[in-house]
């Protein structure tokens, strides 16, 4: 061996790496983690937990998930056929309409209530080093899908008893819930990060989820709406609404799955080229919560 090599051989024998003299490099707290597939699998083990865990101890179990809307629609229901069908103007199985929305709205808000002391809840793991922290919020999403899951199953059997039919559209209902569940996991990353810094965000969440259900079509037709003039200016109210990508979705579910003589969420706003509206701000509301998230993840254990 040449001298110089014999020169390079020993420098390698003798220098450390830093990383080799202490340790593997450890990875700080973050909104992902490390591992995709680890990720996935304590966002898993977390949602299974919460669902089981919701009905622990109660004798009719898992009843009580599918009896809450179909109770709350007994209340609607009575009360609209009591005091204004116009409501239901132009609404065919507007019953199963009906229940459609709640199942909807309950989807909604479970996942984004949930969602706002999660991390609270959850201070044993997000104080872990390598945790990774969105796994918290998203485990939230997840078990109010499972809700939802056990919910549609009367709704498609109301559907089919009032004398709805199985349609190829159908095939459309998961994509919506999709988009729907990824705008949800949008406010939840929001709603989880911002609660650990003010607590005033449970509070006024629960105001705009009670103006989110009145002001959503989940009882009444989005065509019975009629225009309104704010300030000398002749507005379109159900345009108004489908902004919002939570009506949106359900006016398009409606459309889909119980009859196409609902209109679909680009009718209902007023054309192709106004449905970028809600898609426009589903989008920021995802982008934004995840980045929100993944700034404020490494910082979250310190602010509890």
């Amino acid at each position: 061996m040449s001298a110089p090599m014999a020169a390079q051989e020993a420098h390698r024998s003798t220098t450390t790496h830093p990383s080799d003299a202490y340790g593997h490099r450890i990875k700080g707290p973050s909104a992902l983690g490390s591992s995709p597939r680890r990720m996935w699998h304590l966002t898993w083990s977390l949602a299974r937990t919460e669902f089981k865990l919701a009905y622990f101890g109660s004798v009719l179990g898992y009843l009580w998930q599918l009896m809450r809307p179909l109770m709350l629609f007994g209340v609607i229901y009575g009360v609209i056929s009591a005091f204004d069908k116009k409501l239901s103007a132009g609404a065919p199985l507007f019953p199963v309409a009906i229940l459609l929305g709640i199942v909807m709205y309950n989807l909604f808000s479970e996942g984004t209530a949930g969602a706002v002391s999660c991390l609270l809840n959850r201070e044993n793991l997000v104080r872990k080093i390598e945790f990774p922290r969105l796994a918290v919020p998203l485990a939230t999403v997840i078990t109010s899908l499972m809700n939802y899951s056990l919910n549609m199953i009367p709704v498609v059997v109301f559907l089919l008893a009032a004398g709805g039919a199985i349609r190829w559209t159908w095939i459309e209902v998961p994509a919506l819930v999709l988009l729907l569940t990824a705008f949800i996991t949008g406010l939840a990353a929001v709603l989880s990060v911002s609660y650990v810094r003010y607590r005033d965000v449970r509070p006024i969440w629960e105001v705009v989820l009670q103006m989110m259900f009145y002001g959503s079509p989940i009882f009444y037709s989005i065509s019975s709406l009629k225009h309104l003039t704010l300030l000398g200016v002749r507005v379109n109210i159900a345009h108004v609404m489908m902004a919002n990508p939570f009506s949106a979705i359900l006016e398009q579910m409606r459309h889909v799955l119980i009859s196409p003589r609902y209109p679909n969420a680009a009718q209902a706003i007023g054309g192709p080229a106004m449905l970028m509206i809600p898609v426009g701000i589903g989008l920021a509301v995802i982008v934004f919560g995840f980045l929100l998230f993944d700034r404020e993840a490494p910082r979250v254990a310190e602010q509890l």
